[in-house]
């Protein structure tokens, strides 16, 4: 009984989901204007109307080369970069619901909070940031973010 009812709750929510988003189906983006993706994903995925973005670090667009600049540098061309995949999915930097930030060190917080300030104005998303071990690239910083209309 209890496998017939969770099996039960899943098909709910699905069907639940698939209403909410009109059955439309996953639709990948993908723009020459941000670094191409370095594994096995794509820089964004959109789906009903919100649009996950892939976290993105300070690699330049043109050259695949990795920024070894300071927090303040690395941060800009990191939401840079998510500005431009934001923008493929035919979206603004307004339509940020939610952003998951990663530092390398906790101690750069307020120089990377000042950058990231001039980005979204009086549309302020949700946001955690968390200090972690080690980045892709040894990076300083990286962004992921969920947007919607």
């Amino acid at each position: 009984m209890k496998k017939f009812l969770g099996l039960l709750a899943l098909a709910i929510v699905l069907i639940a989901t698939q209403a909410a988003y009109g059955g439309e189906a996953r639709e990948i983006i993908s723009t020459p204007n941000a670094p191409k993706a370095i594994g096995p994903y794509s820089q964004a995925v959109k789906y009903g109307n919100l649009v996950f973005l892939a976290g993105q670090i300070p690699i330049d667009p043109k050259t695949g080369d990795v920024l070894k600049g300071s927090i303040e540098e690395q941060t800009k061309l990191v939401l840079e970069n998510l500005k431009a995949v934001i923008e493929a999915s035919g979206m603004t930097l307004k339509n940020v619901l939610k952003t998951s930030c990663f530092l390398k060190n906790m101690d750069d917080f307020p120089k990377f909070n000042a950058v990231y300030a001039t980005y979204f104005g009086e549309s302020l998303p949700a946001r955690e940031t968390v200090e972690v071990a080690r980045l892709p690239r040894d990076v300083l910083v990286e962004v992921s973010c969920i947007c919607g209309k």
